[in-house]
């Protein structure tokens, strides 16, 4: 695609968000029009995404849960695996926070002598 000028560009941005629903216009302008792009490119989808070890998430998910034994966890078990491992891959601060806890959670059971 040939480059545009920042005139241009801001004329097509506005245009695009001229054509736009009243409903989809309030979202964008909650959080905020000049910081909106809609020239972006999407992100790869989750299913070819990968992380820093270079594993999609199904291969993360498979690997881990081939680790376990299958009659040690149930359907709920994994799908916190399928949910923390995609909130992970995606560097969603939720699911950091939530792998933090987590670790940080294991050592104090450690440290104070409980086997989990």
């Amino acid at each position: 695609m040939a480059k545009i000028s920042p005139e241009e560009e801001e004329k097509r941005k506005k245009a695009i968000f001229d054509s736009m629903s009243s409903r989809n216009q309030k979202h964008i302008l909650k959080k905020g029009f000049d910081e909106w792009n809609p020239f972006q490119e999407p992100k790869d989808p989750i299913d070819i995404r990968k992380d820093k070890s270079k594993r999609t998430s199904q291969m993360l998910i498979s690997e881990f849960l081939q680790s376990k034994d299958q009659e040690t966890y149930s359907n709920a078990f994994g799908k916190g695996v399928v949910e923390i491992c995609f909130g992970i891959i995606n560097d969603d601060d939720k699911y950091w926070g939530m792998y933090e806890f987590s670790c940080w959670y294991r050592e104090l059971l450690r440290k104070e002598g409980h086997n989990k």
